[in-house]
């Protein structure tokens, strides 16, 4: 099970449950317990294309390419 929460920068970020810390590109260590969980998904997959549906859905045009135009 992985866990989708945002960084306070805004980003959309995932971690395996279970985990403690989990490392923003910002550069800030979250400590993944006291995040609040936007959705739960069973594969790392399903994780990835989460938050990139996520930033997509915050920032517009992020470059993402969905699924469908591979």
């Amino acid at each position: 099970m992985y866990l989708i929460f945002r960084c306070d920068c805004g980003r959309a970020l995932y971690a395996k449950e279970g985990v403690a810390t989990r490392k923003c590109v910002c550069g800030k260590t979250l400590k993944v317990k006291s995040r609040r969980i936007f959705q739960k998904v069973e594969t790392r997959e399903d994780a990835s294309l989460a938050v990139q549906e996520m930033q997509d859905k915050i920032y517009k045009n992020t470059g993402f390419m969905k699924a469908s135009d591979l």
